[in-house]
């Protein structure tokens, strides 16, 4: 790769219009203030791609963020891939639209580049994103199908507001249904990724079906386990001259797959967007086979599916 392959790498939306960075900015910061000043430096250091969710709670500090950068004349709309997501109190389809604009007025943005369902749980609809019965246990909703709540995706492509939509948090088969059922299928899949929980199946479907899958926790979690400790990627960074956090970005596109860096991952705190821009002039299949040779000594951090407590917490 050279020295701004990723800064430059775009995945094309095969199921959808345009495409989308390779390299993404996750937005899951629980300050409104410091959701602003971290928007705001990824924007200056070079980041074009931003995860985004109704469940986040903060859309709209990245959209004053963003406006301020625009508004600035330091970037331009049609750089930004905005993705955002619907929420699980919102899986009926009436609520979709709803929930969907108000996403989008809070981004304050005229479209959004991929909206995704952030999980295939429907939680009882209302305004409560965490309904709760007596006993704490939450209230789900079995009155709608992911399919139903696709299908209202759809018709939002239909409008013009919404260039892709995809899945996230989703096992194969949920992915395998979707595909059978749909009209529009998925642009994107995000799920958890990265070589403790590589998702080859999953990889190996969405290439099949030219959908984009998007690897959040792209550098593992701070538990242990720790994915930047593991002996076998830390021998590989020294071979090539690279520190470990950039022989796993290289791994995860090689592999065709788009990413999402978490603040909390020093994603805008190194000193420099190149941080995270690897040049390797090894192959990649060298690269890929030391990777896959990796096991994850513990337990998984999470599972193909969804880690609910994780995304509710």
């Amino acid at each position: 790769m050279g020295t701004d392959t990723l800064r430059y790498t775009k995945l094309p939306l095969t199921n959808g219009s345009g495409a989308m960075p390779a390299l993404g900015f996750g937005t899951l910061i629980p300050d409104p203030l410091a959701t602003k000043q971290a928007i705001a430096t990824a924007l200056e250091v070079g980041f074009r791609h931003f995860d985004c969710a109704e469940r986040y709670r903060n859309e709209q500090a990245v959209g004053d963020a963003m406006q301020g950068m625009l508004k600035a004349g330091n970037i331009r709309r049609e750089d930004v891939f905005v993705t955002t997501k619907l929420w699980n109190n919102n899986h009926r389809p009436e609520r979709v639209r709803p929930a969907f604009e108000a996403s989008r007025q809070r981004l304050q943005v005229d479209y959004v580049d991929c909206y995704l369902i952030h999980t295939p749980f429907s939680f009882q609809p209302g305004n409560e994103q965490d309904p709760r019965d007596d006993h704490g246990q939450v209230i789900y909703d079995p009155g709608v199908t992911l399919v139903e709540t696709w299908r209202a995706l759809e018709r939002l492509v239909d409008e013009g507001r919404c260039k892709s939509i995809g899945l996230s948090d989703v096992s194969l088969p949920q992915v395998q249904d979707i595909v059978d059922a749909a009209r529009i299928k998925p642009a994107v899949v995000e799920v958890e990724s990265h070589p403790y929980l590589p998702q080859w199946d999953l990889l190996d479907f969405c290439h099949q079906h030219g959908i984009v899958l998007l690897a959040f926790a792209a550098l593992g979690h701070g538990m242990e386990p720790k994915l930047l400790d593991d002996p076998v990627l830390n021998t590989i960074a020294q071979r090539v001259h690279k520190t470990p956090a950039q022989v796993v970005l290289a791994w995860a596109v090689q592999r065709g797959t788009a990413l999402v860096i978490f603040d909390d991952q020093n994603a805008v705190t190194y000193p420099g967007f190149e941080q995270y821009h690897a040049t390797f002039r090894q192959t990649s299949s060298g690269i890929n086979y030391n990777l896959h040779s990796t096991s994850h000594p513990g337990p998984r951090i999470g599972n193909p599916g969804v880690s609910l407590a994780r995304i509710a917490s």
